[in-house]
């Protein structure tokens, strides 16, 4: 197919400013840039008074299980995602030996959910990207190689430090990963097994990560009390690994916390003046969404979740739950202190028993149950296995566009798919180009273009993506800058955004006027 895009604003992804032009694209990529006749086209599209830039990069996202069920993630694509990044926070579909596949499947159902319908034979990471090659994918989707898998898979699931011959087992695990295609490797330092890990294990890996030039993306062990620390240790893997370092949905989390903001911003300049290479993503919103487990003290979760839901049968247990979430414990990033009970809120479950506490925070479920709050909740945790998603409240418009303005950030989701999600899975990038780009002026719009495109994919090394260049895959979003913007809110968070006028995905229209042809030309990106 050739397509003509006549008269449109040329953003390119770079950071440069806008220029008027035309777009040609044959097959799948850009063939030119200018002015140029309409002849010999299969279609033309008028871009008068739209912009035309690089289709939006998501380097985190939750659609891991998703893409296998429903290729389509209608809800990036109506916000301008063309590409996203999987395997976040350590946790995800590979690698994944057969002996593992129940425990981890109830390991993943709070953040990427479950299906009794996909194969989940698959194995390791070339055999998990080659069954959505098998399938066809909607648009472009990329990995990174989860710590927690890699763990699991050389030593269990176990709280304790690998021995050396465990160690070179999990090198050798990563390795085999990346060698498949994996972008770097991710972890998530608040969920098990990752949690488990100390600095020496996470510097083994992220040299191997650093031989092919990867990326450490992590959910850093503290957002909260001690994230100065947690810093620290992150830029330590840096300086001892050599690993380029993506913070994973940075922010600093509760009312006492934020003295935080400008030591987390000193760290930022001193790690750039090492010359350390440090990024970080960002959605733009000042609640977070997660599963609800995680309020739970590190110490439940050990063994995995069929060991949580004995600890949750202990009436003893549970009180001593109650003490350690009342009165903390050092390092560990507690949700009830820094959000409230009052300020999370459920957003999904895996059954219909409890469907009916869906967008109830955990004072309303107490009350709901005619139960003590924390009773209620471990209640819920026990009867749906540990797959309950949430929403908390932890911040403030100030901080989110103070982290928006620094040059390490690029725009995210982070969205979990399930149930009555966080808005995010359906405005982050329109959010950013309308609230904060027109209403707030806190970013020029190219600025804000290339935190989406060029940005993220000269970070993760996504080739000939992110720009508007002649010879580069046609990935493509046309908007109106004057309508765009997110329509979704936490009461009512499924809503499409506004402006959106077409996307390409490799030189194929998937969405026009409103209207989404549902399409698989997407790529399982692969590093080379």
């Amino acid at each position: 197919m050739k397509y003509l895009i006549k008269n449109g604003q040329i953003i390119d992804g770079t950071g440069k400013e806008r220029f008027a032009g035309d777009l040609l694209i044959e097959n799948e990529r850009i063939a030119a840039i200018g002015v140029i006749e309409a002849t010999d086209v299969d279609q033309i599209f008028d871009a008068q008074g739209k912009i035309v830039a690089p289709g939006f990069i998501d380097t985190h996202s939750h659609s891991d299980l998703q893409v296998l069920v429903n290729p389509y993630i209608e809800p990036k694509i109506r916000q301008g995602v063309t590409t996203e990044l999987l395997g976040q926070d350590g946790i995800s579909m590979a690698p994944l030996p057969a002996r593992y596949i129940s425990p981890w499947r109830k390991n993943l159902a709070g953040l990427d959910g479950d299906s009794e319908d996909i194969d989940w034979s698959y194995e390791t990471t070339d055999g998990y990207l080659k069954l959505l090659e098998q399938q066809g994918v909607g648009l472009n989707e990329a990995y990174l190689v989860p710590h927690g898998n890699v763990r699991m898979e050389a030593m269990g699931l176990t709280n304790r430090p690998p021995t050396a011959q465990e160690m070179q087992k999990m090198c050798d695990i990563t390795d085999r990963e990346m060698q498949a295609g994996a972008y770097g490797l991710s972890t998530g330092l608040i969920y098990m097994p990752c949690a488990y890990s100390g600095l020496s294990e996470i510097v083994a890996l992220c040299k191997v990560v650093a031989k092919y030039d990867g990326v450490f993306v992590v959910h850093q062990r503290s957002e909260a009390d001690t994230i100065l620390e947690s810093m620290e240790e992150i830029l330590e893997i840096g300086r001892q690994s050599g690993v380029k370092l993506h913070f994973s949905h940075f922010k600093v989390c509760g009312r006492k916390n934020w003295r935080f903001i400008e030591p987390v911003i000193a760290l930022l300049d001193k790690a750039k003046a090492e010359g350390l290479q440090v990024s970080f993503d960002q959605y733009p919103y000042v609640a977070g969404s997660t599963m609800l487990g995680v309020i739970l003290p590190p110490w439940v979760h050990d063994g995995g979740t069929d060991q949580l839901l004995k600890r949750l049968e202990d009436a003893d247990l549970r009180q001593k739950m109650i003490y350690d979430m009342e009165h903390g414990l050092y390092g560990w990033d507690n949700f009830v202190d820094f959000a409230g009970l009052d300020q999370i809120f459920v957003t999904s479950v895996k059954s219909q028993k409890n469907i009916d506490l869906i967008g109830k925070n955990l004072v309303e479920i107490g009350q709901i149950r005619q139960k003590d709050t924390y009773e209620a909740v471990f209640d819920l945790l026990y009867e749906e296995e540990n797959a309950v998603g949430m929403v908390d409240f932890y911040g403030i418009e100030e901080h989110v566009t103070r982290f928006m303005c620094r040059p390490e950030q690029n725009v995210c989701t982070d969205g979990l798919l399930g149930g009555k999600p966080h808005p995010r899975v359906y405005g982050s990038f329109p959010r950013v180009l309308g609230k904060y780009v027109r209403e707030e002026k806190a970013l020029t719009l190219e600025s804000a273009i290339y935190k989406m495109t060029g940005k993220p994919a000269a970070v993760f090394g996504f080739k000939d993506r992110g720009t508007i260049q002649i010879g580069n895959f046609a990935d493509l979003v046309i908007f109106d800058p004057e309508v765009i913007m997110d329509r979704g809110t936490f009461i009512e968070p499924i809503q499409y955004p506004a402006g959106i006028q077409a996307v390409f995905i490799n030189g194929e229209l998937v969405l026009q006027q409103g209207i989404y042809e549902k399409k698989c030309p997407g790529k399982v990106l692969r590093r080379a």
